[in-house]
């Protein structure tokens, strides 16, 4: 799980109930038929914006937010670096029986793919479409939660304006007129709260989560290239290496590298 995840949204609730408690009572700030305007609004607005087969990813992507496994991209690069040690000393072919430790079924994939004798170029083609396909996927679960922090504070405008015409309507009793603002802002709050703690901070997370799994999925193709066009292992491992800033890159490297300026 990740945890920061879980201490942001920690925090903002208690943030928010505190100042709720500083400000009032709790059951003043529930009216139920504002959450119906608010949740009902936004579900229906998605279901219009979006076809079916983005809905029913909804909780799949929501669960990635919390539960995405993280990449060690320096243990993936020394991964890599093995099989084409391996790759070098035994054959390309060796490496069909190393498949069992590969833990990332796209890097079996493309060890495979060379195993089998398929055209280099073919294997990148191949590989690059199921990165593309894997981005577009990404995007879509992206985008259905930008929608709905989009379409929240949209309908908790609406319901505001729903209770306004409502409070303005019955203008006879001065008494409840302070009441009945206060319920009609009530949608406002819930829509911007919803937006800003649930829909779009989750959006914003999927796109740091697509952009780790773009980065490891390229380390992965360049490897699988390196390793069917026989390169050396230490070759593998340079060109593996510029995809990490210098902070990041293993400490051997950098080594050799300070070694090579001193001489």
């Amino acid at each position: 799980m990740d945890i920061v995840t879980v201490i942001g949204l920690v925090v903002g609730v208690v943030v928010l109930l505190g100042a709720i408690l500083l400000g009032g009572s709790i059951t003043t700030f529930v009216e139920p038929v504002s959450i119906i305007i608010v949740l009902g609004g936004t579900i229906a607005a998605v279901c219009i914006g979006f076809p079916l087969s983005n809905l029913t990813t909804l909780p799949k992507v929501v669960a990635k937010t919390f539960f995405a496994k993280s990449v060690d991209v320096n243990k993936l690069i020394r991964q890599l670096v093995s099989f084409a040690e391996i790759a070098r000393r035994d054959g390309i072919l060796s490496l069909e029986n190393h498949t069992p430790e590969m833990e990332d079924p796209f890097i079996v994939q493309g060890i495979q793919m060379a195993v089998d004798g398929t055209d280099p170029e073919l294997i990148e083609q191949i590989m690059e479409q199921d990165l593309e396909n894997l981005m577009i996927r990404h995007e879509r679960g992206k985008a259905l939660l930008e929608g709905m922090g989009k379409y929240a504070p949209a309908f908790g405008m609406i319901g505001t304006l729903i209770g306004l015409v409502a409070m303005l309507a019955n203008m006879e009793d001065p008494a409840n007129i302070g009441a009945g603002m206060a319920i009609a802002l009530l949608t406002t709050l819930y829509g911007a709260i919803a937006a800003n703690l649930f829909f779009l901070p989750m959006a914003d997370k999927l796109e740091r989560r697509n952009e780790d799994e773009i980065l490891s999925k390229s380390i992965i193709i360049k490897g699988v290239m390196s390793i069917q066009a026989g390169d050396n292992p230490r070759v593998v491992e340079q060109k593996l290496s510029t995809f990490l800033p210098l902070s990041k890159r293993s400490s051997g490297e950098e080594e050799e590298g300070g070694a090579r300026k001193a001489a």
